[in-house]
């Protein structure tokens, strides 16, 4: 039963990550680049997956020791923006040697919005890695999906008022839609089980 849970929280999380959809936190690069599965991107996605479990453990063994209460949220931007850029500009200037100015930044408030649902559905650092896990995964599939739209577009009849991020957009609404249905989904089978 156990292991169902974790999987249920993988799902969970994948799906959740249609506030990338939502808010359109995750068409920046997206919507301009050629190809969306390169080195790149998954790196980009290691240091994503990277970025929640550190946040998430250091606020849940130093910040919550020494703050409580909303103040612990309102650190959790803040955060994830210095140790999200901070990894990202790391490796990509001393490890994968790539300059700094042809980076697809992905939006802290992605990271900071993770955390906080790991902070308030994670009780250990093993659900807390399939979280991050499935976010990491939800944007992969959510990048796949964009770009696969775009693609499709530039080959069809599209007419001249939708082409380009009005045609994503859209398309992001409806996926919207059918993500936060399954993720409602799943989250009560969580809590069910």
């Amino acid at each position: 039963m156990v292991n169902i849970q974790y999987l249920l929280l993988f799902i969970y999380s994948g799906f959740t990550i249609n506030i990338v959809l939502q808010c359109g936190l995750g068409i920046k690069g997206i919507v301009d680049s050629k190809s969306i599965v390169n080195v790149s991107s998954f790196i980009r996605l290691g240091v994503i997956f990277s970025s929640i479990i550190l946040i998430w453990l250091f606020v849940s063994s130093v910040v919550f020791s020494v703050f409580s209460g909303i103040f612990v949220y309102v650190l959790l931007f803040p955060l994830s923006a210095i140790l999200y850029n901070g990894l990202e500009y790391f490796i990509f200037t001393y490890i994968y040697k790539k300059e700094t100015d042809t980076f697809v930044n992905f939006p802290d408030g992605i990271i900071a919005v993770s955390v906080f649902i790991c902070i308030n559905i994670a009780n250990n650092l093993r659900e807390t890695m399939m979280l991050s896990f499935g976010f990491t995964f939800g944007i992969f599939v959510v990048n796949l999906i964009v770009g696969e739209i775009r693609k499709r577009a530039a080959l069809e009849a599209v007419p001249v008022f939708l082409r380009g991020k009005p045609l994503v957009i859209i398309a992001m609404g409806l996926l919207s839609l059918v993500f936060t249905a399954a993720s409602l989904l799943f989250f009560r089978m969580i809590s069910a089980g």
